[in-house]
């Protein structure tokens, strides 16, 4: 029972899913802690999503043996019907206060620490905050300190993100800090893990399956697509949070809804090294595309991408579409086999970007999908066709912040600086 409740807890789950018994779920049900909820609301809402009809289609059910409506919307996640039953722990579940590790021995800049402890008091008083901070500047270290004093106060917390990609980023350095703190990492065929997790570090979809059980929320990489353009993902995050817990939210490049909209803001507009931001440089490849499906690499491309190679430096390079990218990566390959492409509906994303990171991998030809969340010591960074419209002023903003971060340490030994080149038409206000 004990297992039970700590998977529970906070979760709105599919009943004939859970990972427990059937005659253990049931027994609960008996006992009133565990509740039932219909799959689709009287009022023809998705319980998991609250998506309204406009998103419910129906369909013969068998197990019902009539008409059932099921929602679209988070189908991927199992299909939610009108005879679904989803399940969530109801009775009270107290958590004793527990002594957490800090193991960070980093220490903060002055404009990091102020924003720290600007995000400490807004906690204190269940104030959501505006982290704007511009890439590199440590947004992640300045909230070391919060999540250590609301751990400490017996506060559950989670760190959402839009994309696996930064998920998987945050993962092992919030572990690496908080080793005594039970961390659960939750995105989209992620291994199951144990217990009652004290911090779940998941991606803004995952949050359909949470309701009323966070005391502080953080929502990393604000911004980004698909939470940035999806109003169920906004509502998730509300449904997940406890009605008065505060949302801390973190962004290089927030919107102004976001910026007008939230109480609290700290400002960090200098990277932590103290090193002025790479300043893109132009550099016309004209035709580009033409070339590419022609077989043939432009020259100023393929001097770029062998300089990059002889000198050891792994590479980003960045095309505007997945079919591009796809037909163009075996040419990219001619120049070194171990070169690899990485998009959105790539399985292998993760083996290959960890191959980035580790040397294995020498650069990725990739889409926008690697645009945050990723940081490579040195890396070098290219824009293809920077004027094509995926690559607005917020993506190449993000783009940009991939060069120049370094090492995420302040041992200024270890940092590695480099530029950022646009191949393609750029368009200044762009960036403005």
């Amino acid at each position: 029972m004990k297992e039970l409740e700590d998977f529970l807890t906070g979760r709105v789950w599919l009943k004939e899913f859970t990972p427990f018994p059937q005659s253990e779920i049931d027994q609960a049900i008996l006992q009133g802690f565990v509740t039932r909820i219909p799959g689709i609301t009287d009022k023809q809402e998705c319980s998991r999503c609250l998506e309204k009809s406009v998103n419910l289609t129906s369909f013969y059910c068998e197990k019902c043996e009539g008409d059932c409506l099921y929602c679209r919307h988070c189908l991927k996640m199992g299909r939610i019907s009108s005879c679904t039953e989803l399940i969530t722990w109801t009775a009270p579940s107290p958590r004793p206060l527990k002594t957490h590790s800090f193991q960070w021995s980093g220490h903060l800049t002055p404009s990091q620490n102020l924003a720290s402890q600007q995000v400490i008091e807004s906690l204190q008083i269940n104030r959501s905050h505006l982290i704007y901070a511009v890439c590199g500047a440590g947004k992640t270290e300045v909230l070391f300190a919060p999540l250590y004093e609301a751990l400490k106060t017996g506060k559950r917390i989670c760190i959402a993100a839009p994309r696996t990609d930064v998920v998987l980023e945050l993962s092992p350095r919030i572990r690496a800090i908080f080793t005594d703190t039970v961390i659960h990492t939750l995105y989209g065929g992620s291994p199951a893990e144990a217990g009652f997790a004290e911090i779940v570090i998941a991606t803004t979809h995952q949050l359909y399956r949470f309701q009323n059980a966070f005391d502080l929320m953080i929502v990393d990489e604000a911004d980004a697509f698909p939470y940035s353009m999806d109003p169920a993902l906004k509502r998730a995050v509300m449904k997940a949070k406890k009605h008065d817990a505060p949302v801390i939210y973190v962004s290089a490049t927030p919107s102004v809804q976001l910026i007008k909209g939230t109480p609290g803001r700290s400002e960090i507009f200098r990277r932590y090294h103290g090193q002025p931001l790479p300043v893109p440089r132009f550099d016309s490849l004209w035709n580009y595309k033409k070339r590419l499906r022609k077989n043939s690499i432009p020259k100023k491309l393929e001097t770029w991408i062998r300089l990059r190679l002889s000198r050891r430096e792994p590479f980003l390079l960045f095309l505007p579409t997945i079919e591009l990218i796809e037909e163009s990566i075996p040419l990219f390959k001619q120049l070194d086999a171990a070169i690899e492409a990485v998009h959105s509906k790539d399985p292998n994303r993760k083996e290959k970007v960890m191959g980035l990171r580790q040397g294995i991998v020498p650069g990725l030809v990739t889409s926008t999908i690697l645009e945050r969340g990723i940081t490579v010591p040195n890396v070098q960074v290219a824009v293809i066709g920077a004027d094509e419209e995926i690559f607005d002023a917020a993506a190449l903003i993000q783009i940009s912040g991939r060069s120049g971060e370094g090492h995420r340490t302040f041992q200024m030994g270890m940092l590695s600086f480099s530029i950022m080149e646009l191949l393609g038409k750029w368009i200044e206000p762009k960036i403005r």
